[in-house]
């Protein structure tokens, strides 16, 4: 595919998306975008061909790009899109490449509460407002009031929380949409007690998962009425390896790369974890994991 668009930003053909993504796994962008702030981006949509297939990435925590690369335009958001404005004194506004860390501690600072979970995602906010992100018994549909978008055709549109249609790990977003800014309301807070929270949940994680690791985080949703790790560990798959892909033997529903895995590997280890776990207990896992990209 060509390109024969101008752009602000920096366009990439055949751009190694492996060193993007935590999976440190996988094939090449067919055309990497990196705009130069969101007009960019809308000049840059509304001139190339709507049939192009697109894809946004964050921080590539959440997903397996497979080895055979991803076709189309990949938009990644960078520094621009990496600020936080304070509205008022319990709601932000937070730009679709900004980092769940840096939403928090903003919160935090400005004294204000319920948004400390997002210390617990790996992930930028344009992942959490697609994949309704959660983590220590909140998500983002419970602190969401509206995300900007802009459609594959460079159109702009404000979605207020009841259009997304949130349920768990899913939304109702339009492929090739890409979140460019989310409004977020938490309460009034003491910022010593938001910060021990936020501590908490820091040292839950790195006490519970393989955080220095190559991994992709949360790999399968949990089931009704269930846990999938304990699903995960009672089918026998702790430990379990193909090739250089591992479930993690600290958090079995990590997957890890322990240094040459192939994506088709990761994958491959996920869909045998499935198969055992419904053989054992008759629930089937579904992947919470985005799989990205052409069988290489």
């Amino acid at each position: 595919m060509s390109v024969a668009v101008s752009a602000r930003g920096r366009i990439t053909p055949n751009a190694p998306l492996a060193p993007l993504v935590w999976f440190k796994s996988g094939g090449a962008a067919e055309t990497l975008f990196e705009p130069a702030d969101q007009d960019d981006l809308i000049a840059f949509l509304h001139d190339t061909d709507p049939a192009t297939p697109l894809m946004a990435l964050g921080l590539g925590s959440n997903m397996i790009v497979r080895d055979g690369g991803v076709p189309g335009i990949t938009v990644r958001l960078g520094k621009p899109f990496a600020r936080v404005e304070r509205l008022d004194d319990t709601t932000l506004r937070c730009g679709g490449g900004t980092s769940g860390i840096l939403v928090s501690s903003t919160a935090r600072d400005a004294g204000i509460a319920g948004l400390e979970f997002l210390r617990g995602i790996p992930g930028t906010v344009g992942g959490f407002v697609r994949m309704n992100g959660g983590a220590y018994g909140r998500e983002v549909a419970d602190i969401l009031i509206d995300a900007t978008l802009v459609m594959r055709d460079g159109g702009v549109e404000t979605w207020p929380l009841e259009r997304l249609g949130y349920t768990y790990r899913h939304s109702d977003l339009p492929d090739g949409a890409v979140v460019v800014s989310a409004t977020l309301r938490g309460t009034t807070g003491d910022p010593a007690a938001i910060g021990a929270e936020m501590d908490r949940i820091a040292q839950a994680r790195e006490d519970t998962q393989p955080l220095r690791s190559r991994t992709g985080g949360s790999t399968f949703k949990n089931p009704p009425g269930h846990k999938a790790w304990a699903l995960i560990d009672e089918a026998g798959c702790r430990g379990l390896t193909i090739g250089d892909a591992q479930v993690s033997t600290k958090h079995c529903n990590f997957l890890l790369n322990l240094g040459s895995a192939t994506s088709r590997d990761i994958e491959a280890l996920g869909e045998e974890v499935i198969r055992r776990v419904e053989a054992r207990s008759g629930v089937r896992l579904e992947w919470e994991i985005q799989r990205l990209g052409a069988e290489g």
